[in-house]
């Protein structure tokens, strides 16, 4: 936007400059051949009174020496013709070149006044021609030509161009150095909204306060935008961070007496006689460890959604091994082994506390949950350039290609899975710690079947 608001000034500010030089410059130019060619008029003027007489008489050898001296002195070629358009006198001697001055010893005999011309130019080359016709008694007898070199006037013209360019670019530069500061202060505060706007949603989402606009100058309107801004993003974060709160509350407090009722659900086994009741219990029962388990989830979700900005350093290859031996012991259980291929030579990457823990369980949970016997659940980790790539790989019967965008939403769980045990929110507490250590997660359906779930982690420096 600054460039293009710098583009438009600029350009408003060259039509001004340009726009006020060149009438200026043609100005210029109208005034010296102005000048000039009133001169040369007044003395074509004088020269066809003083040849009034002498053609009258047929003595135009009486001039010529005036016209001679003229001529040495300014450098003006003076011609006298006869009414019908023959040259009888030259300042110069020698032949005339008639076709020069034709046209306007014709609209001289005609009784026309003599007329300036096109514009004088620098580049025009053509030389001053004016005719003035000798009145005898109201008769036109003749006419008398002058013919004048322009060069002087062209270069007097073009420095005075130059002059006035140096000019305009001068003031295009004084009229730059006023408005681009101007542009830059009424732009600051678009920049800074613009700066927070792209921080606001990653502060809310991390839980930590948005950074306010404040007062940074610019017209007022702006500034009022500014600090409407900062009540808004603060209005946003507190709701944020009430919602979290109210989650991690209730999940906390549910806790209790989902375990009381746990324990009276317990203590009731062997006193049911009757089979439907004793069917109920055992459902009572499975339902109560369930729920248990969502508010557990929910408690991690709000923990992670909470977590902020703090990050601490954790070797990759030392978490995957150590998750990958624990989860051994269940995978051997159910009849499926974990592969490991880690090659990622020590790297190390930032992550909310104990939070790549937290993944790889949940991955895992997730991979052996799915993998039926005698199939085998792989864990990969490679370096890129500056980013690392871990990934869980399973065998099971995975998702459709129109379900890979909605497995990582909340309670959410694929129509062919509902009697598989789970709450539907492991994925969605592992894009929020992926989120937050500034990973992505990419959902794939890899050739052989099951399911490949891999993240993308910035390494430390």
């Amino acid at each position: 936007m600054r460039v293009r608001l710098q583009g438009i000034v600029v350009t408003l500010v060259a039509l001004l400059v340009f726009g006020l030089g060149i009438p200026l410059a043609l100005s210029i130019a109208s005034s010296l051949q102005q000048k000039l060619f009133l001169d040369r008029l007044t003395d074509t003027s004088r020269f066809a009174s003083l040849a009034q007489r002498p053609l009258l008489d047929n003595q135009l050898g009486l001039l010529e020496p005036k016209l001679r001296r003229y001529t040495e002195v300014y450098g003006v070629k003076v011609v006298v013709v006869n009414q019908d358009g023959d040259p009888v006198l030259s300042s110069v001697g020698g032949a005339v070149d008639r076709t020069a001055i034709r046209v306007p010893v014709n609209e001289a005999l005609a009784a026309r006044p003599p007329e300036a011309g096109p514009l004088l130019m620098p580049w025009a080359s053509k030389p001053l021609v004016l005719a003035e016709p000798i009145l005898i008694d109201g008769e036109v007898r003749g006419a008398v030509v002058t013919e004048s070199a322009t060069d002087h006037v062209r270069t007097q013209l073009l420095w005075q161009w130059l002059l006035l360019a140096a000019c305009a670019l001068v003031a295009f530069g004084l009229a730059l150095l006023v408005a681009l500061p101007v542009v830059r202060w009424t732009l600051r505060p678009v920049r800074r909204l613009d700066e927070a706007t792209g921080a606001l949603v990653a502060s809310v989402v991390s839980g930590r306060e948005a950074e306010p606009v404040g007062e940074s100058g610019g017209p007022p309107e702006l500034r009022q935008l500014g600090r409407s801004f900062d009540r808004m993003a603060a209005s946003v974060s507190e709701a944020l961070a009430a919602q979290r709160a109210f989650v991690a509350d209730a999940s906390h407090q549910l806790r209790n007496p989902l375990t009381a009722l746990k324990i009276r659900l317990g203590n009731l086994d062997g006193q049911v006689t009757d089979e439907a009741a004793a069917a109920d219990l055992e459902a009572a029962q499975v339902d109560a460890k369930r729920l248990n388990q969502i508010l557990d989830e929910l408690l991690s979700m709000a923990r992670a959604e909470s977590a902020g900005g703090e990050l601490v350093s954790e070797d990759l290859a030392e978490v995957i091994a150590d998750r990958v031996a624990d989860w051994s012991v269940v995978g051997a259980a159910r009849e499926v082994s974990l592969e490991s291929a880690v090659n990622v030579n020590g790297a190390r990457v930032l992550v909310p506390p104990r939070g790549l823990e937290v993944v790889l369980d949940a991955l895992l949970d997730n991979a052996l949950k799915f993998s039926p016997s005698g199939t085998s659940v792989e864990v990969a980790a490679s370096v890129a350039g500056d980013r690392v790539t871990v990934s869980v790989r399973d065998h099971g019967p995975g998702l459709r290609e129109d379900e890979l965008e909605r497995a990582a939403d909340r309670f959410w769980r694929s129509t062919a899975h509902q009697n598989v045990p789970g709450s539907g929110l492991g994925l969605a507490i592992v894009t929020e710690i992926v989120r937050h250590s500034g990973g992505e997660l990419q959902l794939s359906l890899p050739d052989g079947g099951g399911l490949r779930i891999a993240m993308d982690f910035p390494l430390e420096r």
